[in-house]
């Protein structure tokens, strides 16, 4: 954006130095000495110019930033506080946040997502509903030269946003999955209810896999939960009808976890074990419950991940250099640990 500010500007020197060197008719070209002479104050403009265009850099806008936020679902208690947290920061400094919900619908997300571009957005934090589907309003954005923080999903191709910032997620299923193998040493079925267009789910449910290869777990259904409460709740009342003797199941969300937690309670199972990945409040407080059968969650934070957004959006609006990515850290939450971080909010 601000390089192409002081490209025009230069431009425009470029010009006014041409413009001032053929002022005269050729018939009435003066000497040489008179000829330099003249162009001096062109000189001196050009100099002006670029000067000019260089202090701009790093400037706010008149009026303060004008942000754009897109998550792929603005309902997920997960996004709720993530928005909340990121709205405070920049209405803190003066600025304004433009939030949309795609309700996990790409298509929406990118309609959304240019018509934040005509309300002119300096900037926009991005969480992708697909992480391909998402690439042609990548490319609107890259066309409008407004920069993009990607946050907690990875977009398919990073090389479009300034920086990512998430938690690692591969560790947030590793670690439930180390969890169970833990508490189940001989193996045994399990589900596993994923989101394959979430490039975050898919890390979690990578993590989770590969703690419990090779250590007895049969994999016996594995399907599109969409990260969604709702979603889960239908599509695991159907999978335990046929399945009833897993002994796990993993969500790759915590809402998901709570919906096959519904399920497994309306069919009236005692001993399945259920992880899910966020650390919510509503999980946690399932946890300390120490009657339910969600067993634990690979946590992770939004506040977090919000507040880092913020700081790196600012730094790159200031001019200053930041990195490709920034890793928050993720760890497993269960009943022996729960106390420690409370079930009113996120940590």
């Amino acid at each position: 954006m601000k390089k192409k500010l002081l490209s025009v500007l230069l431009s425009a020197a470029m010009l006014a130095v041409m413009l001032t060197g053929c002022s005269a008719p050729a018939e009435e070209a003066a000497p040489a000495e008179a000829a330099v002479e003249e162009a001096a104050p062109a000189e001196e403009v050009a100099e002006e110019v670029v000067a000019e265009a260089e202090a701009t850099v790093g400037e706010r806008p008149e009026g303060g930033y004008k942000f754009g936020y897109t998550c792929m679902d603005g309902t997920n208690p997960f996004f709720v506080i993530l928005e909340q947290t990121i709205r405070e920061g920049v209405e803190a400094n003066g600025d304004t946040l433009i939030s949309t919900d795609p309700a996990n619908d790409v298509s929406l997300q990118i309609t959304q997502i240019e018509d934040m571009i005509t309300q002119g957005i300096d900037a926009i934090f991005l969480n992708p509903a697909e992480a391909e589907g998402i690439l042609p309003a990548l490319d609107m954005l890259k066309e409008a030269g407004i920069p993009i923080i990607n946050f907690d999903t990875e977009v398919a191709d990073l090389t479009y946003c300034e920086a990512y910032v998430g938690s690692d997620n591969y560790n947030a299923g590793l670690v439930c999955g180390e969890d169970l193998v833990k508490k189940f040493p001989n193996g045994g079925p399990i589900i596993v209810l994923d989101s394959p267009t979430m490039n975050s789910v898919v890390d979690r449910t990578t993590g989770f896999l590969d703690a419990i290869e090779g250590k007895g777990f049969e994999v016996v259904a594995q399907q599109d939960a969409k990260g969604n409460l709702e979603v889960s709740m239908g599509i695991c009342e159907d999978l335990l009808q046929a399945n009833g003797d897993v002994i796990a199941i993993f969500g790759g969300n915590d809402p998901t976890a709570l919906g096959a937690l519904a399920a497994a309670n309306a069919a009236g199972m005692t001993d399945v074990l259920i992880y899910g990945v966020d650390g919510s409040p509503d999980i946690k407080t399932e946890i300390a419950s120490g009657e339910s059968l969600i067993e634990g969650t690979g946590a992770q934070s939004p506040i977090n991940i919000a507040k880092t957004s913020v700081d790196v959006m600012y730094e790159f609006l200031a001019g200053n250099p930041v990195d490709d990515r920034y890793p928050v850290e993720t760890f497993l939450i269960t009943t022996d640990n729960v106390a420690e971080f409370g079930t009113d909010g996120w940590q």
